[in-house]
């Protein structure tokens, strides 16, 4: 169906003309959800009766003039690490299996107060824990473009979902990648945006200091839309910055990004990185040369420091945050055992997965006596030296380009024994959440294989409107981002 190619804004343009119905459209895809699903497995939960009630009220406000958003009408899905009331919210994991949230998060709240539909909920790495969608208790989700190979993570089923025309635009969340990889691997937008800009009241928290929530869609308009909706202050969060939502109504009205420098981290290219996916970076940076842009090529300091250092807070906070889920005040509890520590022991054992357990005894190492100060304070040191570095690199630059990942994406089960090589797989993007900066993934070309590989966008503190003025730019002046691929039964 035609609708399949239009952006949100425009399926949004659509229902306001009445060339299509709110219903007539939440129908269509949850169609492509029954029919595509069943080989991609984006979903955890399909929320169709509230769905279609919903789209029928905003039809309503819709047809009385009583609702004025661009979205509205208009069919998404929420990564399952974020809060929705009285609608199943699982991390993807057993211990948190068939928990019903009793309140909203924020950006949920704001999303439906514009006239939102939600289809449902989203799979993911468990709590939000991997770079495949392999740690989900739920299985992996599987990548649009080659059933074979992973989706990404940990937002894999948020950008799946999109890719394979399952919702028009979703929600995920961002610790050291997990919207921007993903969104690489599947041939979407998406957009991690600065710390504190949108609230994590109802997000479900892996490591409190460096979660953010995005949007992802199939172009930087779309994302930008989402992302003004949910941005903004919110007295809810201790996170949150102090500021109104972000308005990128004049980031469209032309293409200019003449004179802007944008700097290239030579050392990202230097060693370990596909050659199809280096050609991709540096076609991209052709590209903007050709539209104006000034490209500097220069070398980003303590890269190799950025993913130890990441992996050390992140999974100190984690384990911290996963200290709750004790089968007595949260989630699954084992009929085994005869004391109150066999209860938490085998509930721990039993309700969380490798992966999560992994990353726990590694936080709790690093927080450890006699392991503190060796560990977790070097890492908070490493983290302000990063910060610093990338203030200085944009004393020079407007923007950074990179690339996401070293590879497009991998097949299912090629990597996940190894967590040391997935781990590396980070290497691009956790220290922008180290930085706690901004960063856009656009796709900006294809693998030999027709994989499609992503380019990273990153800036200063805020700098939101910069950004998405240059992705716009780059996605008016080239068709990667138009490209849609066809599903293949599995075999």
């Amino acid at each position: 169906m035609y609708i399949d190619s239009m952006t949100a804004i425009e399926q949004g343009k659509l229902i306001k003309k009445g060339e299509i119905s709110a219903v007539e459209l939440t129908k269509h895809y949850l169609d492509n959800i029954k029919k595509n699903d069943k080989n991609i497995n984006a979903y955890i939960t399909v929320t169709e009766e509230k769905a279609l009630k919903k789209a029928e009220e905003v039809q309503k406000l819709i047809d009385s003039n009583s609702i004025d958003s661009p979205i509205a009408g208009v069919p998404m899905a929420i990564k399952d690490n974020i809060m929705t009331k009285d609608i199943y919210t699982t991390c993807a994991s057993k211990m948190l299996e068939g928990f019903n949230p009793i309140y909203n998060s924020t950006v949920y709240d704001k999303l439906e107060n514009s006239g939102a539909i939600i289809l449902g909920k989203l799979n993911m790495d468990e709590f939000a824990m991997g770079g495949s969608t392999e740690t989900s208790f739920f299985g992996p989700v599987r990548n649009p473009w080659d059933i074979e190979r992973v989706s990404g993570g940990s937002s894999g089923g948020s950008a799946a979902a999109v890719s394979s025309m399952e919702a028009a635009y979703t929600l995920g969340s961002d610790t050291g990648g997990s919207i921007r990889q993903p969104c690489s691997f599947c041939g979407v937008s998406g957009i991690k945006p600065t710390y504190g800009s949108v609230s994590r009241y109802g997000l479900v928290a892996f490591a409190s200091s460096l979660d953010q929530i995005g949007p992802i869609g199939k172009d930087i308009k779309d994302c930008a839309e989402i992302l003004s909706i949910i941005s903004g202050h919110d007295k809810k969060d201790s996170t949150s910055i102090n500021m109104p939502k972000f308005d990128f109504s004049d980031c469209f009205e032309n293409d200019n990004i003449k004179g802007m420098k944008i700097g290239i981290p030579i050392n990202y290219l230097s060693k370990g990185i596909d050659d199809d996916v280096k050609n991709c970076i540096l076609n991209s940076a052709d590209i903007f040369k050709k539209l104006g842009a000034q490209i500097f090529e220069f070398e980003m300091p303590d890269t190799d420091y950025a993913v130890a250092a990441y992996y050390i807070v992140a999974c100190a906070e984690a384990s911290s945050n996963l200290s709750r889920y004790d089968g007595i005040k949260y989630g699954y509890r084992s009929n085994k055992g005869e004391g109150l520590i066999d209860v938490f022991y085998n509930s721990r054992s039993e309700g969380f997965g490798m992966e999560v357990k992994r990353r726990i005894m590694l936080g709790s190492f690093v927080l450890s006596s006699g392991y503190y100060e060796a560990y977790y304070k070097k890492g908070l040191k490493t983290r302000a030296v990063i910060k610093n570095s990338f203030d200085s690199a944009f004393e020079k630059y407007d923007a950074i380009l990179s690339p996401i990942a070293p590879t497009a994406a991998f097949k299912i089960g090629e990597n996940i024994k190894d967590p040391l090589k997935m781990y590396l797989g980070d290497i691009y993007t956790v220290s922008v959440n180290l930085a706690g900066i901004p960063a856009a993934s656009i796709p900006c070309g294809f693998t030999k294989d027709n994989l499609p590989v992503g380019v990273q966008i990153i800036g200063p503190t805020l700098s939101e409107k910069k950004i998405i003025k240059i992705c716009s730019a780059f996605q008016n002046n080239t068709d990667f981002h138009k490209r849609t691929c066809s599903i293949k039964e599995e075999k």
